[in-house]
């Protein structure tokens, strides 16, 4: 666990390029750190290598700029390449020691754990500096996903000592549940980047952790 630990608590915002209109994702990503999210997430599956990177950089810059960081989904390379604050890995990615080599021991270090208690010990094991599960509502972006309880978060508040996130179909009406349960922080993606104001979604979502 690194010091930058003590900041994983509050709305993780995870952005979307299909939800994003082209040149709005800049201004889709303020909205939600304005709104009060406390890290962001780029998370772009196409394989469009300069663009992805030239947004990474314009993102980091522009969380940088409000004191919040951010994260890459899946790609430790170019975590690595722009200098961001850490990665977040799925199963199907590169290992928690691989991205740890790469990317430093200052880096966060996220893992998907799905609904497995299991896969989230060995990643705290193994250095992870939180851990995710989910989805645990229905999820227009994940709808194999499947299904987590809540008592995973219970179990997992009481045997883990890293941050938890919960992820899937999270709003603001069922998040307050999950906070309840002992989610460290909730990722949003369509509850903030698929909504007409960016900033007043997040702010929603962040109002929960007042």
């Amino acid at each position: 666990m690194t010091a930058h630990t003590q900041s994983l608590h509050g709305l993780y915002a995870v952005t979307d390029s299909n939800l994003a209109a082209a040149g709005k994702l800049l201004t889709a990503a303020e909205g939600a750190i304005r709104g009060g999210a406390c890290l962001l997430q780029y998370r772009d599956k196409s394989p469009d290598q300069p663009r992805r990177e030239a947004e990474a950089r314009a993102l980091l810059q522009l969380c940088h700029n409000h004191n919040v960081m951010l994260v890459i989904n899946d790609d430790v390379a170019l975590a690595a390449s722009i200098g961001a604050d850490g990665v977040h890995l799925g199963k199907e990615d590169a290992t928690l020691h691989e991205a740890r080599v790469m990317l430093g021991p200052r880096s966060i270090i996220g893992v998907s754990c799905y609904a497995s208690l299991e896969r989230a010990t060995a990643a705290a094991h193994a250095g992870a500096d939180y851990v995710a599960f989910g989805s645990f509502f229905p999820s227009p972006n994940k709808p194999r996903a499947a299904p987590a309880l809540i008592s995973l978060l219970e179990n997992a508040r009481r045997q883990l000592n890293v941050p938890v996130c919960a992820i899937g179909g999270i709003t603001p009406d069922n998040g307050g549940a999950l906070l309840r349960a002992g989610a460290d922080m909730l990722a949003v993606i369509s509850g903030i980047f698929a909504q007409a104001d960016f900033e007043a979604a997040a702010r929603r979502y962040a109002r929960l952790f007042t």
